[in-house]
């Protein structure tokens, strides 16, 4: 969608200022269409006016299609959705749609059917519907999107209209960022792009390991003190049956009888951008045409797994040895976890959080699960066992313990050097003394850095010993010609010497400030407009069922 959002009209920017402010500003992401409940009771008012069953029932429509046009799935695949973030956000929605109507905001048909027609040609779209040419057909929209939701035209014409009548919002709520001067732009850009030439003295607790001893009573009570680090959070392992797309994708090419035709209207609606990594024409189509093959296979994985599904949760008792009966019924491969926490999921399968949220839900009443999506295909599991949280005891860890303890040690070795050098660092080169014979009396080496500055996103030098941010911080904060004191890391600490700031390329600054000026309205723009939208949320909806808490 950002291709495409680059490629057409401004008004598109506006909703993704107005899509951040609903999904971070306050509450939380857009969410699920039956987590929102029915209009009933009193549903409190906005500006003075009460709110009715059907604006209630509209703007929860329209939640629905914001967040399936940020995501390209329905909310209620989300399983962290829930009725009140559902509720907050239908709020939200009412109380901008309320104040366009307040200043008498209007969208002429014209706009609004061009509008529509730019939602309709997001080539993720067409993926998904397996339709070839630049745009999916409106009826086809309504019949195979909007309808299994009980969604009307009607409803996706008033989302994108009140969609522009937001961006006019944006426009007269964010003028004081839109009017960013070109001075102020061209200060920005050389406090940004400004470079420095500094060296860095690190302490590392690698370097001190070897003089660290440490005895069994400490080793003890370093257990002791640390006890809560050693606490292995809950805990669950399942066995499932993978249908990963690998397996389909032959087939699905072959379905594909009009992949050729679909490459190329995907790659003619949104031009190599679609997929900036690719070097050439050649390899974007080839990507786009790998994204289509999979989507299909994808789809076939699904469906397999969602009959294998039905076959599994038709068999009385549930039990969670069903599964791999019911496997073995149908020829397939039943593989198990090992046993994972939370908030780091399953190696073997990968980043997957809607695979760790359906595993933990499981239970013995509920033993089974899916389809559920991964990385690459679908999944059905069954519980194999639950592990509550816990602290193994100090023989089960005797030796992480004591290789913990002995750098903790270290790590204070470390700092303590740092913390001396600096005490007599800043009178000896306030009295004429330069750093780099300082740090060499005192057996450090100090590294020439490369010029960095803060738009620097990567610095490869540091290999992960600092953390960038911390890096940029003392720069910034330390003038030319002197040292930044010892700042504390992770891993023990450093000393920044900023020996000189570099002069800027005007050249580059020059070609660079009309884009960059143009990115730093908007985000001021946004930060204004977000700041208004604070203010009004926090009188108007104060009192609202959402924020009152009622359901």
């Amino acid at each position: 969608m950002i291709g495409t959002i680059r490629k057409h009209s401004k008004w598109l920017w506006a909703i993704v200022i107005v899509a951040t402010v609903i999904s971070f500003l306050y509450w939380g992401s857009s969410t699920s269409r039956n987590g929102g409940g029915e209009a009933s009771g009193d549903l409190g008012s906005v500006y003075g006016q009460k709110i009715t069953p059907d604006e209630w029932r509209n703007s929860r429509a329209e939640v629905e299609l914001d967040y399936f046009f940020k995501t390209g799935e329905w909310p209620e695949k989300n399983p962290k959705v829930t009725q009140k973030q559902l509720r907050q956000d239908i709020y939200f929605r009412l109380l901008l749609n309320h104040k366009a109507d307040d200043l008498d905001i209007e969208v002429d048909p014209k706009t609004a059917g061009e509008a529509g027609r730019t939602f309709l040609r997001l080539p993720w779209l067409a993926r998904v519907l397996g339709v070839g040419g630049p745009m999916v057909p409106f009826d086809v929209f309504v019949q195979r999107v909007l309808a299994p939701q009980n969604l009307t035209a009607g409803d996706f014409m008033d989302f994108v209209q009140h969609e522009l009548t937001l961006e006019q919002l944006v426009q007269t709520f964010g003028l004081p960022g839109a009017l960013t001067t070109p001075q102020e732009a061209a200060a920005a850009y050389k406090r940004d792009h400004q470079e420095w030439s500094a060296e860095i003295v690190l302490f590392s607790a690698s370097n001190y390991l070897s003089r660290v001893t440490v005895t069994p009573p400490e080793v003890r009570e370093f257990y002791t003190n640390y006890l809560a680090e050693y606490r292995l959070p809950d805990r669950v392992q399942v066995s499932y049956v993978a249908f990963e797309t690998t397996n389909y994708w032959n087939e699905a090419e072959k379905k594909l009888t009009n992949l050729d035709e679909t490459v190329e209207a995907i790659y003619d609606q949104n031009g190599p951008q679609a997929f900036p990594d690719a070097k050439t024409p050649a390899e974007a189509r080839s990507e786009i045409r790998q994204a289509v093959i999979r989507r299909q296979a994808l789809n076939d994985a699904h469906q397999d797994a969602n009959d294998f599904a039905n076959a599994l949760f038709s068999m009385t008792p549930p039990r969670p040895e069903n599964l791999a009966v019911a496997a073995k019924q149908k020829g397939l491969a039943v593989q198990t976890t090992e046993p994972f926490a939370r908030d780091l999921g399953p190696e073997k399968i990968g980043p997957a959080e809607a695979f760790t949220t359906a595993a933990f839900g499981l239970t013995s009443d509920v033993p089974f699960a899916g389809p559920v999506e991964g990385p690459d295909g679908y999944y059905v599991m069954a519980l194999v066992k639950n592990w509550p949280s816990e602290i193994p005891s100090f023989e089960q860890l005797r030796n992480r313990i004591e290789a913990d303890c002995k750098y903790h040690e270290a790590l204070l070795m470390a700092q303590r050097a740092g913390t001396n050098f600096d005490a007599g660092l800043t009178g000896q080169m306030a009295s004429g003394r330069a750093f780099g014979p300082l740090c060499q009396e005192a057996g450090l080496h100090p590294e020439l850095l490369p010029p960095f500055s803060l738009s620097t996103q990567d610095l490869p030098a540091l290999k992960d010993r600092v953390e960038l941010p911390q890096l940029k911080q003392a720069a910034f904060t330390t003038p030319p010609g002197q040292a930044s004191g010892f700042i504390p890391t992770d891993n023990g600490g450093f000393i920044l010497y900023v020996q000189s700031r570099l002069p800027l390329d005007q050249t580059q600054m020059a070609a660079d400030l009309p884009q960059f000026t143009a990115a730093l309205r908007r985000q001021r723009e946004s930060e204004a407009f977000n700041r208004w939208l604070l203010r009004e949320a926090n009188r108007e909806l104060a009192t609202s069922p959402a924020m009152m808490g009622t359901e």
